[in-house]
């Protein structure tokens, strides 16, 4: 099977610190990821979990390790889904890299997961992700409104 990824950009009028903000800081976090917040000290080698109240347990939805971080540039990790039934093996794992990149007072952020042909059960976790052809799209449109947001106010 060939390299599988999905990647995605938009273009958010806010500075890359803004944005840098809005994706590893707990209290934003939950705005755009279906409630869960982000547990991590933020350096390489790290633990970051996903984690959210769900009938009324503290439940962690997504866990991984973060592998490079160049704040605010470059933040890239590694997630697995404990609760999918997939082996907790380090190969089933698949990393989420998030580039900022400065454009003319704004930023793109672009987000690439994969590679998904590696991994146990990688094609539905692809298609999964894709979501319709959608990928990381519909929380990329929510985390460019809440950095504008906030950013209009300064």
């Amino acid at each position: 099977m060939s390299e599988q990824y999905v990647t995605n950009s938009i273009i958010i009028e806010a500075n890359a610190e803004r944005i840098w903000d809005v994706l590893t800081n707990p209290s934003e976090t939950k705005k755009y990821m279906f409630g869960c917040e982000t547990v991590s000290d933020w350096k390489v080698g790290s633990e970051l979990l996903w984690r959210a109240f769900y009938e009324g347990q503290d439940t962690v939805f997504v866990k991984g390790t973060v592998l490079q971080i160049d704040a605010p540039k470059l933040l890239e990790y590694s997630v697995i889904d404990p609760n999918s039934g997939i082996a907790d093996l380090p190969e089933n794992y698949v990393n989420v890299t998030y580039a900022l990149e400065p454009a003319e007072n704004k930023t793109v952020l672009t987000v690439k997961q994969g590679d998904f042909s590696k991994v146990a059960d990688g094609q539905r976790r692809y298609e999964e992700t894709l979501n319709n052809g959608e990928g990381w799209n519909p929380l990329l449109v929510q985390i460019k409104a809440i950095a504008e947001e906030i950013d209009a106010t300064e």
